[in-house]
C-alpha cells in the first residue's frame, strides 16, 4: 500500500514501531513478553487475592482491584500488538482496529480517576480515621468506581470520536508503536485545533485533580505533630504516592508540553513507560510494599500446599 494517499481516505495504518533494527527484534520481543507476563500475573493475582481473602475486603483494596483490572485492559490493548510486530514484522492495523486500540488504551484515563478516588480514600483514612468506616461505605466505594469508569470512558469516547472524525488523506504511516492520539493528529489533513484543545484540557483536568488530591494528603501528614503518626501515615500512603509519582510524571511529560517541544521518538519512550511498564510496576509496588497483600499471598500459598498435600 502506498504511503502517500492524496485522494482517498485511508482504510488501514502502518505502525512504524519502536525500532527497525533487525538484531533487536527478538531481544525486544523477549523483554516485552516478560513485562506483559509479569503485568498479567501480578494484576490478575492481585484481583484474585482480594476476592479470596476477607481481610482485603476493604475500600482501599476494592479500589485497588479495579486499578489492577484497568492496568490489564490498557496494557493488553497495546503490548500484544507490539510483541506480534517484533515477532512477525506485521505492523499494519486496520482503521477500525486502530480506533478500538485507541479506545481500550484510553482506559489509562479511568486509571487516572481511580487514583484520584484512592487519594480520597487515603485522605479519609489519614485525616479522619475514627470516622473512616462511616465515611467510606460500600455505597460510596461503588459510586466512586462507577464515576471513575463513566467519566473516564466518556473522555475516551470523546477523544476517539474527535480523532476519527478527521480526514487522514496525506499518509497512513503512524510514527508510533500503537494508535495514540498525538501521532494520528500529526497525520490528519483536517484542522486539528479543536482536538488539541480538548486533549490538553482533559489531560490537564485529570492530572491536576488527582495531584491536588494527593497534595491534600501530604499537607495533612505534614501537619501532624507526632513523628510516629507521620511515619504511620506515610507508610499507609507510600504505595499510592509512589505509583502516582511514576504515572503522572510520564503523563505530564507526554501531553502537557507545547507542540513545538514534541518529539515522537521521545514520546514513544514515554508511551512504553505508561502503557507497559507502569501496569507492571503498579502490581509490584502494591504487592511488595504491602504487608497485608504479602500476608494474604502467604496464606493462599499455604492453603494451596495443604490442598496438594491432601490430594497426594
Amino acid at each position: 500500500m502506498a504511503n502517500k494517499l492524496k485522494t482517498s481516505q485511508v482504510t488501514e495504518f502502518i505502525l512504524v514501531g519502536l525500532t527497525d533494527a533487525l538484531q533487536l527484534q527478538v531481544p525486544l520481543f523477549m523483554v516485552f513478553t516478560l513485562i506483559y507476563l509479569i503485568t498479567l500475573v501480578g494484576n490478575l493475582g492481585m484481583i484474585l487475592l482480594i476476592l479470596l481473602d476477607s481481610r482485603l475486603h476493604t475500600p482501599m483494596y476494592f479500589l485497588l482491584s479495579h486499578l489492577s483490572l484497568v492496568d490489564c485492559v490498557y496494557s493488553s490493548a497495546v503490548t500484544p500488538k507490539v510483541m506480534a510486530g517484533f515477532l512477525t514484522g506485521d505492523k499494519i492495523i486496520s482503521y477500525n482496529a486502530c480506533a478500538a486500540q485507541m479506545f481500550f488504551a484510553g482506559f489509562v484515563t479511568v486509571e487516572s480517576l481511580l487514583l484520584a478516588s484512592m487519594a480520597l480514600d487515603r485522605h479519609a483514612a489519614v485525616c479522619k480515621p475514627l470516622h473512616y468506616t462511616t465515611t467510606m461505605t460500600n455505597t460510596v466505594c461503588v459510586l466512586m468506581v462507577t464515576a471513575s469508569y463513566a467519566c473516564g470512558l466518556l473522555q475516551v469516547s470523546v477523544h476517539v470520536a474527535f480523532t476519527f472524525h478527521l480526514s487522514f488523506c496525506l499518509s497512513n504511516v503512524v510514527n508510533h508503536f500503537f494508535c495514540d492520539i498525538p501521532p494520528l493528529l500529526a497525520l490528519s489533513c483536517s484542522n486539528i485545533y479543536t482536538n488539541e484543545i480538548v486533549l490538553f484540557t482533559l489531560a490537564a483536568f485529570d492530572t491536576f485533580f488527582t495531584l491536588f488530591s494527593y497534595l491534600f494528603i501530604l499537607v495533612a501528614i505534614l501537619r501532624m505533630h507526632s513523628s510516629e503518626g507521620q511515619k504511620k501515615a506515610f507508610s499507609t500512603c507510600g504505595s499510592h504516592l509512589t505509583a502516582v509519582s511514576i504515572f503522572y510524571g510520564t503523563i505530564a511529560f507526554m501531553y502537557l508540553q507545547p507542540n513545538s517541544s514534541h518529539s515522537m521518538n521521545t514520546d514513544k519512550m514515554a508511551s512504553v513507560f505508561y502503557t507497559m511498564i507502569i501496569p507492571m510496576l503498579n502490581a509490584l509496588v502494591y504487592s511488595l510494599r504491602n504487608k497485608e497483600v504479602n500476608s494474604a499471598f502467604r496464606k493462599a500459598v499455604g492453603k494451596a500446599k495443604s490442598s496438594l498435600g491432601l490430594v497426594c
